[in-house]
């Protein structure tokens, strides 16, 4: 009998420390893919076969306790992490959203849709201590070949049932957190910029997470609003094709910036002072005001080529910046009630099995860093978007 190599001692070692019998596979997806690692690249890693990776994600096998730790090891969680507890949701794919679906590679699309189910999860455990906001979206039925009128009066009968006053929309993120909305800004550190905003309906309560790239209050509320477009309209539709995401632009711009109330505020030529007036008072880019202009007939064919040749030339950042991205706040809010009446995030964590660090990570994304100056509740948009506290 030859003698055995360190691959074989090392499969007989583990063959004698017996399997984990409460192994939750899609834990081990979870946090591959939050790694952004593929099951060739965790194979080779430990030196096992794709098929095992496979079968230990599907639950058609498990693995033993030490593997399950160099599992753990390998994508940055410990061992427990896969040991089977609070559940944790499955988001597919064909169910997102995704802004630049077909240029947005599969392995960061994986990635950004484990980070919506790790913060599904977490929600379900905090729900467990705080009552969040229920669910409570208007749902649109659009016609077989929607219009541009249709996408319209979506938008219209989103704000009348959502009970948003005439005039700018005073905060689009927490009036989707309000109606139930899951809102959350991925991390900076793992997200490839080409992974845009999206949305899914797909977990117990409706996720919107947005690009942390896009640092500007005027387009985290336009994406914010086109995810609210996806919401309302698009429940039973394929994701990806430039009619949907034509539809969520027309519906955020309707939303936004509704065609009889802006009307007044668009100048029929290109004038940049007046345009810079309508970006503080509506809190959009002056890019989506010279659009709307033209969309609505009030800006000339010409006119508008003429003002987005300038636009092109001054560049980005985009004159007048009204500052940072608007926040979500619901987690944060709810974290701080916790850990106020005695209850740790920690805790938290270890009760479900999850690592700290993720569950910290998710409730940032859910939480508005800012410090906050306190005063009368507001009901409206500020005046000027530029002279907020």
């Amino acid at each position: 009998m030859g003698l055995e190599s360190d691959a074989q001692r090392a499969a007989r070692r583990r063959r004698a420390a017996g399997v984990v019998a409460d192994f939750d596979g899609d834990r081990l997806s979870l946090a591959r893919r939050l790694a952004r690692t593929t099951r060739a690249e965790l194979a080779r890693r430990l030196e096992l076969s794709p098929a095992a990776i496979s079968q230990f994600e599907r639950g058609q096998s498990r693995p033993t306790a030490p593997v399950a730790a160099e599992l753990g090891l390998a994508l940055g969680v410990s061992g427990e992490f896969f040991r089977r507890n609070h559940p944790v949701p499955t988001l597919p794919g064909h169910a997102a959203h995704f802004r630049s679906l077909r240029s947005t590679p599969a392995l960061s699309r994986d990635q950004a849709l484990a980070f919506g189910e790790l913060a599904l999860g977490v929600a379900e455990v905090v729900e467990t201590y705080v009552d969040l906001p229920a669910v409570d979206l208007p749902w649109v039925a659009l016609p077989a070949d929607p219009g541009h009128d249709d996408v319209a009066a979506a938008a219209r009968h989103t704000r009348e049932k959502l009970g948003v006053p005439p005039g700018p929309v005073a905060h689009v993120a927490r009036l989707l957190e309000a109606c139930g909305v899951l809102v959350l800004r991925l991390p900076e550190d793992f997200v490839d910029p080409r992974v845009d905003a999206f949305s899914t309906q797909a977990g117990h309560r409706p996720l919107v997470l947005l690009s942390p790239l896009k640092n500007d209050l005027v387009r985290s509320r336009f994406d914010a609003s086109h995810e609210l477009g996806h919401l309302v309209m698009h429940h039973d539709v394929e994701p990806g094709s430039k009619i949907v995401e034509g539809q969520a632009q027309g519906f955020a711009a309707e939303f936004l910036m509704p065609a009889e109330q802006v009307a007044p505020d668009l100048p029929s030529r290109y004038d940049l002072e007046r345009l810079i007036l309508a970006k503080r008072k509506w809190g959009t880019s002056v890019r989506a005001l010279v659009y709307r202009a033209h969309a609505l007939g009030i800006m000339s064919p010409m006119v508008y080529r003429r003002a987005n040749q300038d636009l092109a030339q001054r560049g980005n950042p985009e004159i007048a910046s009204l500052g940072p991205p608007e926040a979500p706040s619901v987690l944060g809010a709810s974290a701080d009630l916790l850990e106020r009446t005695g209850i740790h995030l920690n805790t938290i964590a270890q009760d479900n099995n999850l690592p700290v660090e993720q569950l910290r990570a998710v409730i940032a994304a859910g939480s508005d860093t800012r410090p906050t100056v306190r005063a009368a509740a507001a009901t409206t948009a500020p005046r000027s978007w530029s002279h907020r506290v």
